[in-house]
């Protein structure tokens, strides 16, 4: 079966500063590559939803890498993948509520 993803606003909104912040710091190309990488881990997820790792906190929240610095936060409700979140994996753990 093959999942809906349902993307957050708070995602949406740290993805698109992340992707002026590549693309003005490393080029276009960098900010293509990384998103046609998120898309891949989209598809991926859709295909298989439960790859993500558990989280220790927050019942029912699951995590993948998404590039070499992120982690995007997910839940699974029916046969829809919610994105909620991407953060940096390089920021103070104690800023990360999802982990």
């Amino acid at each position: 079966m093959v999942y809906k993803i349902i993307f957050k606003k708070r995602f949406r909104n740290k993805l698109q500063n992340l992707l002026v912040y590549i693309e003005n710091e490393f080029g276009l190309l960098v900010a293509q590559k990384f998103a046609k990488q998120l898309d891949k881990k989209f598809i991926t997820l859709q295909q298989q939803p439960f790859i993500g790792q558990p989280s220790i906190c927050i019942q029912n929240i699951r995590s993948i890498h998404a590039g070499k610095h992120n982690r995007l936060y997910y839940r699974i409700e029916g046969n829809k993948i919610i994105i909620i979140n991407m953060y940096d994996t390089r920021i103070n753990p104690k800023k990360n509520r999802l982990k």
